[in-house]
């Protein structure tokens, strides 16, 4: 027959063994969640120190691009008061120019080519001259042209120099057109500096938008790890928390088997005991160590 005892002995060894191999692959697991959880947070710190270097470079760039666009800006500004200035300078040398018609016109001035297009006449004529073979005949009916138009351009300068209103309206009106190019140039100088700074500003703009666009991507890279540690880390917690269980079965089996183990001693002797006390009756001697086990057994 068997005994109850032993068999329940047997099974919790067994359990008890089944228990420690459960928990030694659990540690096992453990350990690659816990390596897998530090690969992978070790990944997460390269992007996020990826993502924020560009970040920074994204937003240094940003700054760069925002004063280049004050800077067109400013410039721009530069060019509508120029304009203003030069328009402004040009009307009023157009109402001078107005009066020295009406003057003109007085002195009868205002028929036939201008001065300055009398100059432009004899220049070309006297060019033609030097460099052109002709006829006598033609040399002599250009030079009585050349004759004829410088006589008229004197014939007008006196007129004009006798003039003491005209000449300094001349003098006034040409200091204003003089006044008034000083301002377009300006407006170019301003027009051409605005654009620069434009034209960089957009280079700068892009290149921002190019290292956003990596930005995001390791941004992306970063949750992607991220979120991967933090499976492996409640893989890593998970198991811990089974090896605890595990643990406490063991430590209950272990307390269990060891008092199962001093009940069975305890009868074993208890047993001897009562089988010496016996003899005892009968009229046998005892030894020492019989005495000794009658009293730890509480029969003497």
């Amino acid at each position: 027959m068997h005994n109850p005892q032993r068999l329940l002995e047997k099974e919790d060894y067994r359990l008890l063994n089944e228990l420690q191999g459960r928990k030694g692959d659990l540690k096992d697991k453990s350990e690659e969640y816990k390596d897998k959880r530090n690969e992978s947070n070790l990944e997460a710190s390269k992007c996020a120190a990826k993502r924020n270097d560009l970040n920074k470079r994204t937003k240094e760039l940003i700054e760069e691009a925002q004063q280049l666009k004050k800077l067109r800006d400013e410039n721009n500004e530069q060019v509508a008061q120029s304009k203003l200035k030069r328009d402004e300078l040009n009307d009023q040398a157009n109402k001078i120019y107005a009066e020295i018609d009406k003057i003109r016109k007085g002195l009868n001035l205002g028929d036939g080519p201008s001065l300055k297009e009398l100059k432009k006449q004899i220049d070309a004529l006297e060019f033609k001259q030097q460099t052109e073979v002709m006829t006598p005949a033609k040399e002599r009916e250009l030079v009585d042209s050349i004759t004829k138009l410088t006589d008229e351009l004197k014939h007008k300068k006196q007129q004009l120099e006798g003039n003491t209103e005209l000449k300094t309206f001349l003098e006034q009106a040409q200091a204003l057109r003089d006044e008034a190019l000083i301002h377009h140039n300006k407006v170019k100088e301003f027009a051409d500096a605005a654009q620069q700074h434009h034209d960089k500003m957009i280079v700068i703009f892009k290149e921002a938008d190019t290292i956003r666009a990596e930005s995001d991507a390791a941004h992306k890279e970063f949750v992607k790890a991220q979120e991967a540690a933090d499976e492996q880390h409640r893989l890593f917690i998970q198991t811990q928390k089974e090896i605890r269980e595990i643990n406490k079965v063991i430590i209950g089996l272990k307390r269990k088997t060891k008092e199962g183990k001093d009940e069975s001693i305890r009868e074993q002797a208890k047993k001897e005991a009562e089988e010496v006390y016996a003899q005892f009756k009968l009229g046998e001697k005892l030894n020492t160590e019989d005495l000794m086990l009658l009293q730890r057994s509480g029969l003497l």
